[in-house]
């Protein structure tokens, strides 16, 4: 794909700024008759300077994504390779190997295309009808960077039909080992990348996890939305006296279990299936308390419409959670809500706070790790945040 379909040009006083990747259908004045779903456009300001070259689809309220900004620029099998090289040799340069995000998207250049790299295994999901033209391409360049044991597809995503593609799933190369092992700081974790959450393992809370280290020893411990006990485990190998790790499903909770004796911290990884916001008012009500409190849910807000639900949801559930906080512990709380930010974030902790009538104090803020970079100007790439809090 090199050739450009037609131009869109902008709404009078919009402009493609730096570090902006996405333009939304309210942004744009016109579009030429002759631009293709899925096909390149050139973006045009109201005065007709160009902007940009991206992907166009008008099925969705994402219009265009952008692809480059220099004018002219050929984009074929060899934009596409050099640019997939650049994101993993920019990761190994990080330190990453074994486990990690290698392509995020948008911050490198590659819209709606997301690869995380399990040992030998890759798991990827397109959610862009311009990157699923370029599927074919896309996976031989794979094949021939990584020379994976197998590339696993999890396009088992709702919103590829709202970009016009049909879901699906299923190993696209090679064969998926009976067993997938990741190696996460001092921690053995198994992944399930047929039928585990997202790609198959939550790579963005993979550094997160290594923070652990200096609130967990000799300490009980509370995880909450704990799907395969990548906080309990880390925990435990931190020297916490005691773990429960609570999910909603029992699918995840086998893994933890799994995970626990793998690591030899079976003897102090609980497990328990239960609503999380069930328990904790529970566990409220009885007056249990933790040395060391973990909320990690999921999406409460996927929609800005959603957000003032969302807001009460989080502020309740940190409430209870400070609640349970041993006077002196500690509280790692996240959320990856996007229209969740990081002010309002942890705006909501502060009146969370005050709701459980505790004094906190903010020792680290958290974000998503290091392979999943955030784009200045792109709110939506910021979407993980979190705080490790101090209850008094």
């Amino acid at each position: 794909m090199s050739g450009i379909s037609g131009q869109v040009c902008l709404r009078r006083g919009e402009t493609l700024a730096a570090g902006c990747c996405w333009i939304y259908d309210n942004e744009i004045d016109w579009a030429d008759d002759t631009c293709e779903d899925g096909g390149l456009v050139e973006v045009l300001d109201s005065r007709m300077r160009y902007q940009g070259t991206g992907f166009f689809n008008r099925r969705s309220k994402i219009t265009v994504r952008l692809v480059s900004r220099e004018r002219g620029e050929i984009i074929d099998r060899a934009f596409w390779e050099r640019r997939i090289r650049a994101a993993w040799e920019n990761r190994q340069a990080l330190g990453f190997s074994n486990a990690c995000r290698v392509i995020f998207g948008e911050p490198d250049g590659l819209p709606g295309l997301t690869v995380d790299k399990f040992g030998d295994c890759l798991s990827f999901q397109i959610v862009s009808l311009g990157m699923e033209r370029m599927r074919d391409d896309i996976l031989a360049i794979l094949a021939e960077v990584f020379r994976p044991q197998c590339i696993y597809e999890r396009d088992d995503l709702a919103v590829r039909e709202k970009e016009g593609m049909e879901q699906r799933k299923g190993c696209v190369y090679g064969a998926v080992p009976p067993e997938l092992i990741i190696r996460e700081h001092d921690a053995l974790m198994a992944v399930d990348i047929e039928n585990g959450q997202k790609t198959g393992h939550f790579l963005d809370q993979q550094e997160n996890r290594g923070h652990l280290r200096p609130y967990s020893a000799g300490r009980t411990v509370l995880d909450l939305c704990c799907h395969t006990g990548g906080f309990s485990i880390h925990a435990a190998l931190y020297g916490a006296a005691r773990v429960q790790a609570v999910d909603v499903s029992e699918t995840a909770l086998a893994m933890v279990r799994g995970n626990a004796a793998r690591n030899g911290v079976a003897d102090r990884v609980e497990t328990v299936c239960a609503n999380v916001f069930d328990l904790v008012r529970q566990d409220c009500e009885e007056g249990r308390q933790f040395g060391l409190v973990i909320c990690d849910p999921p999406a409460f807000a996927k929609s800005r419409s959603a957000l003032d639900g969302a807001y009460r949801g989080y502020r309740e559930l940190n409430r209870r959670c400070m609640q349970l906080t041993e006077p002196g512990g500690f509280l790692v709380t996240c959320s990856c809500s996007q229209f969740m930010t990081q002010p309002l974030f942890e705006q909501m902790l502060t009146e969370a706070a005050k709701g459980a009538g505790r004094q906190v104090r903010l020792l680290e803020r958290l974000m998503q790790s290091r392979d999943h970079p955030a784009t200045l100007g792109e709110e939506h790439s910021m979407y993980l945040k979190g705080c490790i809090l101090q209850v008094l």
